[in-house]
């Protein structure tokens, strides 16, 4: 993976846990295809954990948890569906995972991933959930776009704050 896809690692252990289980979750993303960017803005405001696109041009966001507080506490997710056509819980391997089974989590709209720094493993796919498809080529566009943007910042940071609002 480039350094330019997930940020570098703080010194702040959680903060460093939630890039581990990225890095993991990217590697088994990109086996597959999928390639995604660390902390997509989404038009809502709110900001993708991971947001990225299968070989079938589908969207994929997933919402990394890696404190059980922060998880039970996380009432936004909702908001994420109507940007992707799958949604996973991204987990650290010594999270309890049992929640996710409750219909607060509402298990059929959510798959869930465990990941560490070296990989991931699917434990139970998200359904798929076809965005329009008006919708799907907006976000499709937004991804590619902020994706460019982090590759011309990252070889030439004079570029940064360019074409913001373009």
């Amino acid at each position: 993976m480039s350094d330019s896809a997930f940020p570098a690692p703080t010194s702040v252990p959680a903060e460093r846990e939630a890039q581990a289980v990225a890095r993991g979750i990217g590697r088994l993303f990109a086996r597959g295809g999928i390639w995604c960017l660390a902390e997509m803005p989404l038009r809502s405001g709110r900001r993708a954990d991971l947001m990225g696109i299968d070989p079938k041009g589908r969207i994929v966001i997933v919402e990394i948890k890696v404190a059980r507080a922060d998880l039970l506490g996380d009432a936004k997710w909702p908001d994420y569906l109507e940007y992707c056509d799958r949604f996973y819980w991204g987990l650290a391997p010594h999270l309890d995972r049992t929640c996710l089974e409750t219909p607060a989590f509402r298990p059929d709209l959510c798959g869930v991933i465990v990941a560490d720094g070296y990989d991931a493993e699917i434990v139970r796919p998200a359904p798929s959930l076809p965005l329009a498809p008006a919708r799907r080529k907006a976000e499709t566009e937004r991804l590619a776009r902020a994706a460019l943007r982090r590759l011309v910042v990252a070889s030439d940071p004079q570029c940064a704050g360019w074409g913001e609002d373009a």
